[in-house]
């Protein structure tokens, strides 16, 4: 089967392994079959995208590291499958959160990185309710940062 690991493939994904919290909370929590996977931030082993959203960084910069987010909720996603992302049934909810400047009110843009791809990778499954707000300040000085509700098999 495999559906999922394939189109991750196919986009030329790799997967990650899950980030650790970086406080006093955990990466996911399952409540039958509906897991809430812990904001993710706007990194990967290559770089990260950091800074004021309008100021320090450009909106196609966030946009990015929305896709980053992305791709670590989908990492976090595996974990919580047991491996096995076929089990995900729907991305019911991203949340969105953008360190945005005083003047940048593109945030639902910035927010699409992420939301794009999860309907590349899930298809009709990917398709999700969400928020998309700015913020003053996000941890660590990230620009981007996105939690996410699915639904698995169980």
């Amino acid at each position: 089967m495999l559906r999922i690991a394939n189109r991750l493939a196919q986009l030329g994904i790799a997967l990650p392994e899950p980030s650790a919290p970086v406080a006093n909370y955990v990466p996911y929590t399952r409540s039958g079959r509906i897991v809430h996977v812990s904001g993710q931030l706007s990194r990967d082993a290559a770089h990260e995208v950091k800074g004021i959203v309008g100021e320090d960084v450009t909106s196609e910069q966030a946009t990015g590291g929305a896709r980053l987010c992305a791709i670590n909720l989908i990492a976090q996603f595996r974990a919580a499958c047991g491996g096995d992302l076929d089990r995900v049934t729907q991305v019911l909810r991203l949340g969105g959160y953008v360190q945005a400047g005083p003047s940048f009110f593109a945030v639902p843009a910035v927010i699409n990185g992420a939301s794009n791809l999860m309907v590349e990778v899930f298809g009709e499954h990917g398709r999700h309710s969400r928020s998309a707000v700015g913020v003053y300040r996000l941890p660590l000085n990230y620009a981007v940062e996105i939690d996410a509700v699915i639904e698995i098999r169980a």
